[in-house]
């Protein structure tokens, strides 16, 4: 397993009496991770980021479609010619992934990787994809075309070029998995943050509840909102991080997967919930639903909310959402 990643060699603590916050930073599948745990001792501490790190590598050798030894990059590689065996855990969230599809009416649709050759954000694009070619990715698309077999533990994309990715879902996902290896490694309390995936556990023993803040899209203000989590998550999906600009327009890596092409109209939006993987798969079909849509959508969900900021630097909240 050739995994590389860089650990910051910093650990902040908080203290009150025996129980200490301690931190440390990694950069994890291509995005910063920030992992806090309460502990009585830094070297307790060192032994559990360890057990953080070594739970997130192994996830992300499971549904990178980066990776070509990965189980995603087999059912991707065998798109339209046979089935693939799978592990249970990746057949589970490919499952939860397409009954997301159905609830946001196919705005979150985890085979929009066949774009992935067309648009590319991680270094400067020369010229914008044709439009030609957009379409006929977009054909591609269809979550109904993600075949799953439970009983063989397989699936199958019914058409060739189809190709699935976990970037509107994983990082979420990852977050989760590490807070229930960590619980189970008996950490009382803690947090997650996945590159902006973030989940909290137990309460922090100075503050009780933990202090989260939303970052402003134009990076005028340090924060846009702060809040206090205790067992719940936040995920913020903005265009502020990854973007290309052509004559001036800037395009968001977040796309639509009806149209192929960057998403417009909101700049940022983050969903609460109490699970970070489907905080992370809201966020996404919020951002490509848009305003009166997404928020339509929050509102019909029980336990669930979100906070907008639109292209004129509005706010906008759900229902049930008091922010700071």
């Amino acid at each position: 397993m050739n995994c590389k990643y860089l650990v910051v060699l910093m650990v902040t603590t908080y203290t009150t009496f025996a129980q200490q916050v301690f931190k440390k930073k990694a950069l994890l599948m291509g995005v910063d991770f920030e992992f806090s745990v309460v502990a009585n001792s830094e070297k307790k501490a060192e032994e559990l980021f360890k057990i953080a790190l070594s739970e997130t590598m192994r996830v992300e050798n499971l549904i990178s479609s980066w990776k070509s030894s990965s189980q995603t990059s087999e059912v991707n590689r065998m798109a339209g010619i046979r089935p693939v065996k799978v592990d249970a855990e990746l057949l589970d969230l490919i499952v939860r992934s397409k009954r997301i599809s159905q609830l946001t009416a196919g705005y979150f649709d985890i085979s929009f990787a066949s774009l992935d050759k067309l648009w590319y954000f991680n270094e400067p694009m020369k010229v914008l994809p044709d439009s030609l070619a957009v379409a006929k990715s977009v054909a591609k698309i269809n979550y109904r075309d993600i075949l799953i077999d439970k009983k063989k533990s397989t699936v199958f994309l019914k058409k060739k070029g189809m190709r699935i990715g976990f970037g509107s879902i994983g990082k979420g996902y990852v977050a989760e998995k590490v807070k229930q290896v960590l619980i189970k490694a008996k950490v009382s309390a803690g947090l997650v943050n996945a590159g902006g995936d973030l989940t909290t556990w137990g309460a922090h023993p100075f503050t009780q509840k933990w202090l989260i803040q939303l970052a402003d899209p134009n990076k005028v203000l340090k924060n846009a909102a702060t809040f206090k989590l205790m067992n719940s998550a936040v995920v913020t999906s903005g265009n502020y991080a990854k973007y290309i600009e052509f004559n001036g327009k800037r395009y968001s890596h977040i796309i639509n997967p009806k149209t192929g092409w960057p998403v417009t109209g909101l700049k940022s939006v983050s969903v609460f919930c109490t699970n970070t993987e489907l905080a992370d798969a809201l966020a996404t079909a919020v951002f490509v639903m848009g305003k009166e849509r997404g928020l339509a959508l929050i509102n019909q969900l029980n336990g669930i909310e979100c906070l907008l900021i639109d292209d004129k630097n509005e706010l906008h909240t759900s229902e049930n959402l008091k922010i700071n």
